[in-house]
């Protein structure tokens, strides 16, 4: 479906009301609910501009006009048949890397037939990609400081959706999806419209996630992959960031498969196997892994290579998890005292562990990952 970039408009409604779509009534601008016996707050959003748009709706930049925050207003149009996924994810999740929901409530489309979903997401006014764009426009790279300070607060919020208790799969991390602060360095994952909370022996489509970041079980069909291809798909998204350019650019799925042999060479049949035990149709020729010497430019640090080939390993068991990801010593330049942000600012908060978190931590784990000068202050 093709979403038309409408003019400015504006939404209001009681904010303490539950916003279901049979206890309102929706007119085109304005959305109405059943009065409650008290009179409660009234909150009102101004929807100024598209900043983003795709086959699953558009995103506009709104403004609560009580208060004057500026917020980001996700539409989809949805199926009156089926529940939300992405909905009832963001209900349950809360993670200082992941963009919130603030609010949420329906709307009617022209034809008396069309609902709309509008997610009131925290308003964040950049994107990994547009930030490494804007070092490309510049012929410049990244500075590493910022990969570090970007993919850590990533393994974080995957770390937390990957927990046991979550177990929730993005399925579409990518640089688009990363929200940042440029100013401040703070990153926070969005769009869960993907996003599902994985089930042990309950088949998963297979044809999902941006294609420059499709983990190879994906492209072999597995119907029972993991959490994996997050990793798999982070590992993508530091190597952009190292590179300036995705480091499988493939044009179809057929070619993104040989452009990850080219890399990392042909599989093997254990590799497959471990990827989709099914697969049977594999017929790739002999291709030896190049060295990552050759794949990153001289002065890429060591320990950054080392991180991003632990992610990128055809047996989806053999990559590193999110929470080992936080210790590995790429990352030991954050726990100084004294590292700043490129332009002077400190780096943004990284070892402020929620009791959620600490769940899944052990003791001795936090005390590798919480600097002595933090645990001190």
């Amino acid at each position: 479906m093709k979403f038309v970039s409408p003019p400015p408009f504006s939404f209001s409604f009681p904010l303490n009301s539950e916003m279901t779509s049979t206890q309102q009534s929706v007119s085109v601008g304005h959305v109405s609910t059943v009065s409650p016996a008290v009179a409660p707050t009234t909150i009102s959003y101004a929807a100024e501009k598209v900043i983003g748009q795709g086959s699953f709706g558009v995103v506009f930049l709104a403004k609560v006009v009580e208060t004057g925050e500026t917020v980001a207003i996700k539409k989809t149009l949805q199926d009156r048949k089926f529940r939300n996924r992405e909905l009832q994810i963001m209900r349950s999740i809360s993670h200082a890397n992941i963009v919130p929901m603030r609010h949420c409530f329906y709307s009617n489309g022209d034809r008396p037939d069309e609902l709309y979903l509008n997610l009131v997401l925290e308003f964040m006014p950049d994107t990994v990609l547009r930030f490494l764009r804007m070092f490309a426009k510049q012929k410049e790279y990244m500075p590493v400081i910022y990969v570090k300070v970007f993919m850590y607060q990533l393994f974080r919020a995957l770390a937390y959706l990957h927990y046991n208790r979550h177990n929730i799969c993005h399925r579409d991390i990518k640089p688009q999806n990363l929200l940042i602060d440029p100013i401040s360095g703070v990153l926070k994952l969005c769009d869960f419209g993907s996003a599902k909370q994985l089930v042990a022996g309950e088949p998963n489509v297979t044809y999902i996630a941006s294609r420059h970041y499709r983990a190879p079980e994906l492209i072999f069909g597995a119907a029972s992959y993991t959490t994996a291809v997050d990793i798999w798909a982070a590992g993508c998204c530091m190597a952009e960031m190292l590179l300036g350019q995705p480091l499988f650019p493939g044009e179809t799925t057929v070619d993104q498969m040989v452009e990850i042999i080219k890399v990392l060479g042909t599989p093997t049949k254990e590799d497959v196997a471990s990827m989709n035990k099914t697969y049977a149709d594999f017929s790739f020729p002999t291709v030896r892994p190049l060295p990552w010497s050759r794949v990153f430019r001289s002065h890429t640090p060591p320990e950054a290579i080392d991180l991003i080939a632990e992610t990128l390993k055809f047996a989806p068991t053999q990559r590193i998890v999110a929470l080992d990801a936080l210790t590995h010593p790429f990352f030991d330049e954050l726990r100084e005292a004294q590292t700043l942000l490129p332009n002077g600012k400190p780096l943004p908060p990284l070892f402020d562990f929620s009791d959620t978190e600490r769940q899944y931590m052990s003791l001795s784990l936090l005390q590798r990952l919480i600097p002595s000068h933090v645990k001190d202050s």
